[in-house]
């Protein structure tokens, strides 16, 4: 069905009008490459570059008007300025698309650590397509949209892209969504008007602050999403990790509409964790819930996975599921791609790859595996470029707290000397022949692989996880961790042969 100008914009706030309401619209774009005829075009200001000043190649490509915050700059074609171009691009992508979430359940999880864990997690956990549900997933590593998965850019999609997704999900039948809510994402008005029925939230930890400056700044988007205000909508439930300070807080400052179930290890929780047996394949723990107590053995290793089953357990509940169906389909999780990731070419020795990239992660996993693995924890990791500079020193010394040797190196650079990024990690050294720097990723790794000599070793590639690309400046090369970590496997097993 076709829609003008005017009716999606009915209602908002317009500054200044130049042309023609009535205008056809066929579809949303924020990137002037991707312009098709008939594409509605926002000109936003982001922190790299405008895209008012790509507004005439927006035009050149078929684009039927511009909504920008900045007044007319192409004298000869529609163009709406608005108090807010971000703003509009939601609640306008939310009217284009047919309001999909109104029809759907929308289930959102946000922290510091654990996102794509936990919505992997509960996505497994509630998947009940035997009786006609089916719930899509939106996050960092790929979007399941009913069946179909299309790569992910980032972990909470552009508006309209969120929007689209969400509606292409419930035409293929999906009665739920469970996504990732990024800090970013909600900054950015990216799930501005969007109707959650359950906002999840992990945990806080220093991340991004070169993005929100502060810890109260970042702790405060947080509270958007899960508290609503700002233009952002109550979730009806809130699931909560009361082991977290901010956690606690949360609990303490939202609203009393919304209705908060809380997990973790605390006497108080609602979904508790105690008398832990962790071994280096199964962790076991007594679940304590609101139905009552039950015995749980999860292939997931580690305290923090228990957090994560928790949040998914507590959210699937609050949602309609029974918990001991939940637990039933458990055994069969597949696992998160990039999160303690074995690596198996026949050797002796485990090869682990995860995703962890702050000091609070690299920390949950080396706790872990240092409990595990009885004999030496040997660790490749880096730090990226353009992010949090505060960090590195502190991933460093958590590194040297655990492992019996590590090589430092590249992670993503971007526009940053790799030489800059080593000198401040280089703070954090505390024991300078337990560490080595090593520029090239492949070459690390390579050395950590030949040092494990026995089975009781453990080599871990930190940092990069799923992905499969390194970025240097505006370059961005094909580098997969664990397939590299494969071939050099390989590569020591065939040598060992001859």
């Amino acid at each position: 069905m076709e829609i003008t100008l005017r009716e999606l914009l009915e209602s908002f706030n317009i500054l200044t009008l130049q042309g023609d309401l009535d205008v056809p619209v066929t579809g949303l774009c924020i990137d002037s490459r991707k312009v098709v005829p008939g594409s509605l075009f926002f000109a936003l200001s982001g922190q790299l570059t405008d895209g008012n000043y790509f507004a005439r190649e927006a035009i050149s490509r078929g684009a039927c008007a511009i909504i920008s915050s900045a007044p007319p700059m192409e004298e000869s074609h529609t163009w709406v300025q608005v108090p807010d171009a971000r703003s509009v691009l939601a609640w306008v992508s939310r009217r284009f698309y047919g309001y999909p979430d109104s029809s759907m359940r929308v289930i959102g999880v946000t922290g510091t650590n654990g996102k794509t864990s936990v919505t992997m997690l509960a996505q497994h956990l509630v998947r009940k397509e035997e009786d006609g549900q089916k719930t899509a997933l939106l996050g960092t590593i790929h979007n399941d949209i009913g069946g179909r998965v299309v790569p992910s850019k980032r972990t909470t999609a552009e508006a309209h892209e969120l929007f689209e997704y969400l509606a292409k999900s419930r035409d293929a039948g999906c009665n739920r969504a469970i996504m990732e809510v990024s800090s970013h994402g909600v900054s950015q008005k990216r799930v501005l008007g969007l109707e959650f029925q359950t906002a999840v939230f992990m945990n806080l930890t220093p991340e991004h602050l070169d993005f929100h400056h502060s810890m109260e700044h970042y702790y405060q988007a947080k509270k958007t999403f899960v508290g609503g205000g700002e233009g952002n909508q109550s979730p009806k439930h809130a699931v909560l990790n009361i082991d977290d300070a901010y956690g606690k807080r949360l609990w303490s400052e939202l609203p009393s509409n919304i209705r908060k179930v809380t997990f973790g290890e605390d006497m108080w929780a609602d979904f508790r964790a105690s008398q832990f047996k962790l071994s280096a394949d199964r962790t076991e723990f007594l679940l304590s819930y609101p139905g009552g107590n039950l015995e749980v053995v999860s292939p997931l290793l580690g305290h923090f996975n228990v957090q994560n089953l928790l949040a998914a357990l507590a959210a699937g509940w609050v949602e309609g599921f029974k918990v001991e169906e939940m637990l039933g389909r458990l055994q069969s999780f597949p696992g998160v791609p990039g999160r303690l990731e074995r690596v198996k070419a026949g050797q002796d020795f485990n090869v682990i790859v995860d995703y962890a990239h702050t000091d609070d992660a690299l920390e949950n996993i080396l706790s872990v595996l240092r409990e595990v693995t009885v004999g030496r924890l040997l660790l490749v990791f880096g730090c990226g470029g353009d992010r949090d500079q505060d960090k590195r020193p502190e991933m460093t010394r958590t590194a040297q707290r655990y492992c019996d040797y590590v090589w430092a190196t590249a992670d993503n650079p971007r526009s940053e000397p790799l030489s800059s990024i080593f000198k401040q990690m280089e703070v954090g050294v505390r024991h300078p022949s337990k560490i080595k720097f090593v520029k090239e990723r492949r070459r690390a790794i390579g050395l950590a692989i030949v040092s494990a000599s026995g089975p009781g070793d453990c080599v871990v590639i930190a940092g990069k996880g799923h992905e499969t690309y390194q970025e240097f400046g505006s370059t961005v090369i094909p580098f997969d961790d664990r397939r590299v970590a494969m071939d050099l496997l390989k590569l020591r097993l065939s040598s060992h042969r001859t």
